[in-house]
């Protein structure tokens, strides 16, 4: 009677602790750590884009292109690392576009060096308009500081420069935020009645972490993004 009982015990344990364990073992729908690995989802492709020089180890994870991350583990050095990211294309000019619109909620470390932030391109890559929603540690933005604005929902502080390639217009927040909605046509119409550009083609509308320093390695989660596009 005595084995039986321990037995049973045994059993039981032994279920419990895989019911426990269960969530956190399960699989994503796709993972990857190749530096350029990405993956098509509903419209959207998701990208892990480790680009930069002196990089560590990076791997993404997707559920669908609004529920992802990466586990990164960056040197503390500087110079931006990777921009893992999931990314739409619009490809319209901008006086066809009615509007668009993303929402966002994602969930980043308390170290390292980082942004979260949108990556708007504009007329074949000669315009990269930046949003940054939160950031985190030694990072700042290109450019020149212009004027602080209120548009598409939020506050900035708006910069202009050129990363020596094409032309780079940055919206900084003013103080973060790891959840909302932007109207980013409102953003980019704000730059066009600046005569910054013109009735330029939007591109891909990208949303990501810009990640600069991870080191020991760190947790960056998309819980839940979307763009709606009129």
């Amino acid at each position: 009677m005595g084995k039986l009982i321990r037995t049973t015990a045994l059993a039981a344990a032994t279920l419990l602790a895989a019911t426990i364990t269960a969530p956190t073992a399960r699989a994503a729908t796709f993972e990857s750590s190749d530096k350029w690995a990405t993956w098509s989802n509903g419209g959207y492709t998701v990208r892990n884009n480790v680009w930069g020089s002196g990089v560590g180890f990076q791997a993404i994870w997707a559920n669908s292109y609004g529920n992802w991350g990466v586990w990164a583990n960056h040197p503390n050095t500087g110079g931006v690392k990777s921009y893992p990211h999931s990314g739409k294309n619009i490809g319209r000019p901008l006086s066809r576009i009615g509007g668009i619109s993303s929402s966002f909620d994602v969930t980043v470390p308390g170290g390292g060096a980082y942004t979260t932030t949108y990556d708007i391109w504009a007329q074949n890559h000669a315009y990269e308009i930046m949003v940054w929603t939160n950031k985190f540690g030694a990072v700042g933005p290109i450019g020149g500081y212009q004027t602080t604005a209120t548009v598409g929902g939020h506050s900035w502080d708006v910069h202009r420069g050129s990363n020596g390639s094409n032309a780079v217009f940055s919206f900084v927040r003013r103080g973060n935020t790891n959840a909302g909605t932007v109207d980013l046509k409102a953003v980019l119409d704000w730059i066009r009645a600046r005569g910054w550009y013109g009735d330029v083609t939007v591109g891909e509308v990208q949303f990501g972490f810009e990640i600069t320093s991870s080191s020991g390695g760190m947790d960056f989660r998309s819980n839940s993004f979307s763009i709606s596009n009129w």
